[in-house]
């Protein structure tokens, strides 16, 4: 469950192995579970966090979000040396575990359908969106067509327009709003009459 079960522990935290990752490959959304964490914004919540790794004996993490989790993580590793003396001083852990998992190793993944990070050709979710957005598009548009209806559809992506945009694209969409290039004034009678045509 993301960083909630990183602040909560016990059985939130458990080995993977090839029977509990055979055959997940294709499932839609993340198996493994994820939550907004608020616990872990505060310094107290990390600690716990912290607690929780150095007794499971974790010095790497993979973290595989958006903004909230890639920020997170890297005031995490900030901290980290921080959160193992305050560990110590409080006797939750001896200085020597402390030694031991000195230095905490952090990968960070893109994960966001907005395909909106720079340096990355395609985050994690953005392929997968887009194929659920055709499917959707295939399957209406047929019933569009014959109701002689024009159809509205609206796709996530908050502030960044890619999927909108792509999926405009590859279905051949009359009309596109995007949030980079918001509508100009008189946009309503232009619409119309594209439509007309």
């Amino acid at each position: 469950q993301g960083y909630e079960g990183l602040v909560e522990g016990g059985d939130n935290i458990k080995q993977a192995n090839w029977l509990s990752v055979s055959n997940i490959i294709q499932l839609g959304g993340t198996v493994i579970g994820s939550a907004r964490c608020k616990a872990f914004t505060t310094r107290a919540g990390r600690l716990r966090a912290a607690r929780n790794l150095v007794e499971h004996g974790i010095t790497n993490l993979c973290v595989i979000g958006g903004d909230g989790s890639l920020t997170g993580a890297d005031i995490f590793r900030s901290e980290w040396g921080g959160l193992l003396e305050e560990l110590v001083q409080d006797g939750q852990i001896s200085e020597e575990v402390a030694r031991e998992n000195c230095h905490l190793n952090i990968v960070g993944l893109v994960g966001s359908i907005d395909n909106d990070f720079c340096g990355t050709d395609m985050t994690i979710g953005t392929d997968s969106a887009l194929h659920r957005i055709m499917e959707v598009i295939d399957a209406i548009t047929t019933t569009a067509q014959s109701h002689q209806r024009t159809f509205v559809l609206e796709v996530m992506g908050r502030h960044c327009g890619y999927l909108a945009l792509v999926s405009g694209l590859a279905s051949g969409a009359d009309w596109l709003f995007i949030p980079e290039s918001p509508p100009e004034d008189g946009w309503e009678d232009l619409m119309c009459e594209r439509l007309g045509e």
